[in-house]
């Protein structure tokens, strides 16, 4: 498979989303490190998205330490790694989650899901172009760092959201991340979640202490979207597999995620076709394979 065979399929694929006319609001939740509860926030944003009546997909973006699904108590038979084999579509893998919410599972402990073929990318653009769905959000939790994957992700949605803590090696790996984002990719703008704070002012120091430094030394515009509570609802929610939001939806960090959710939908819907689904996938295996879009 050459590079002119991909230009022609991203041809065939822009007019595909052209035609459908439904436009996606896509979203990476990031953090630059791991345990910063990324992937809380995002299957909590998600929960809280649908219960406020939007299709809401996401896609487990650590393809070789998925815990999505794990972290959800989902019995998954199958993931990408399936798919990119030609085992089952798309649609064969997807495993619907709380709220009505549809999870597209990783692979965990697969080495070869990091490391995918120019093959195996264009079958996962087909792959989401095929899809049946029509989805109004898709969130995708990228794996922890700043690997080219993560990276990647990033760059190919619309919305970055930085989940950040009060600890200095969270501010300092969220900067970084920030930073080659802003001066490599040209992502200027960024949401950030202030996570597992103990009053909202904590929150908003945690927000100055980034905001501080991106000042200083990066041309970005940051807005601190939401301040999500240290809660112990949120321990209890997860060793009963599920959001909390479901499980105690009047605790704090439950009000904190449905704030944080009004602050999506009041967010502009695309209006071109760079927000369909299958265009997040064709711009972030194109930019993942050469550096930069190509047919564009």
């Amino acid at each position: 498979m050459n590079r002119w065979f991909l230009q022609d399929q991203a041809s065939g694929l822009r007019k595909m989303a052209q035609q459908k006319q439904k436009m996606v609001k896509v979203i990476a939740v990031t953090g630059g490190k791991g345990g910063v509860g990324k992937t809380n926030v995002s299957i909590n944003l998600a929960a809280s998205l649908a219960q406020k009546g939007q299709k809401v997909l996401v896609l487990d973006g650590d393809l070789g330490l998925a815990n999505v699904d794990v972290l959800l108590g989902l019995r998954v038979k199958y993931n990408l790694s399936h798919v990119l084999s030609g085992e089952r579509t798309l649609q064969e893998v997807l495993v619907e989650g709380p709220e009505g919410v549809f999870i597209v599972p990783a692979a965990s402990g697969t080495q070869e899901m990091v490391e995918l073929t120019p093959a195996q990318h264009a079958g996962l653009i087909r792959a989401f172009s095929e899809l049946e769905q029509e989805f109004d959000v898709l969130i995708v939790d990228t794996a922890a760092g700043i690997s080219e994957m993560v990276l990647s992700y990033s760059r190919a949605a619309q919305e970055v959201m930085v989940v950040v803590c009060d600890e200095p090696t969270s501010i300092t790996d969220a900067y970084a991340l920030i930073k080659i984002l802003s001066r490599e990719h040209g992502v200027f703008r960024f949401r950030i979640v202030a996570n597992m704070v103990r009053s909202l002012r904590e929150g908003m120091e945690l927000f100055a202490k980034l905001s501080k430094v991106t000042d200083r030394f990066l041309d970005v515009a940051l807005e601190l979207v939401a301040t999500v509570p240290f809660d112990e609802n949120v321990r209890q929610a997860v060793r009963k597999q599920r959001v909390v939001v479901e499980a105690y939806p009047r605790a704090p960090a439950s009000i904190a995620y449905q704030g944080l959710a009004n602050k999506v939908l009041s967010w502009p819907t695309p209006d071109n076709p760079g927000g369909h689904l299958e265009f997040f996938v064709e711009r972030l295996v194109r930019r993942n394979m050469y550096g930069e879009a190509v047919g564009e």
